[in-house]
């Protein structure tokens, strides 16, 4: 089974991405799974059931940091894929903090971007991005081809090593190509062991044990505090 990994930004089209490439496969009569992860709620695990008919489950993480969720069962998810004897489990995480990076080594990781978010965007997206084996851009169609190519520049300049696909939402044009990317990429085998790409942050502080309320005196554990004064100069 090929396990991979799919990040992105909010609403960049991680769901529908991975829905045009998952109709790629099966053409080639592979059978996929997929898995969700999001905070508080979610349909596109039902999405993929209702229109791919392939079996999808959801994992909400509630009040803990996705990404931690993520990892934490990232083994039991892949055994549930297994379990239902697909060729492709796609993982597709929460799309939030860019500082988390739910690559891990020698799983294929594809991360999703839109070309609306604005040049700077690839600078700021952090591991998630740099980190990645493909990059997706969609909403290219809804900018000038200067813009586009100049949007694909920034992205290897902060991951030269991606590769950077274009993919429309709602045509699925450059899902063929994604598709005979992944046909490249080699099944996984055992996940224990295997390390993240970049570390995640690491933050127990009152607010991470329920506090609610506003202020120094409330705060405990890790907490790290503006620099006024070098703001200042």
């Amino acid at each position: 089974m090929k396990l991979i990994t799919i990040a992105g930004t909010p609403s960049a089209g991680k769901t529908v991405v991975t829905l045009h490439l998952i109709k790629q496969l099966a053409k080639d009569g592979k059978q996929s799974a997929a898995v969700k992860f999001d905070t508080l709620s979610t349909t596109d695990d039902q999405i993929y059931r209702e229109r791919l008919g392939i079996p999808a489950i959801q994992g909400l993480s509630d009040y803990l940091c996705p990404d931690h969720y993520f990892v934490s069962n990232l083994e039991e998810a892949c055994k549930w894929g297994k379990a239902q004897k697909a060729d492709y489990l796609f993982i597709e995480t929460a799309g939030l903090c860019y500082r988390c990076a739910p690559h891990v080594t020698d799983i294929p990781a594809i991360t999703i971007i839109d070309n609306l978010g604005g040049m700077e965007a690839p600078r700021k997206m952090g591991p998630a991005l740099t980190l990645a084996d493909v990059v997706v851009v969609t909403k290219s169609d809804l900018v000038s081809q200067a813009e586009k190519e100049v949007f694909a520049h920034r992205i290897s300049q902060v991951n030269p090593a991606a590769r950077v696909v274009h993919v429309n939402g709602l045509t699925g044009t450059g899902a063929l190509h994604l598709k005979r990317i992944c046909d490249t990429w080699s099944d996984a085998d055992e996940l224990e062991g295997l390390k993240l790409r970049y570390s995640m942050p690491a933050s127990i502080c009152s607010y991470c044990t329920g506090e609610t309320r506003i202020g120094r005196r409330f705060q405990s554990g890790n907490v790290e505090k503006l620099l006024l004064e070098e703001n200042a100069a």
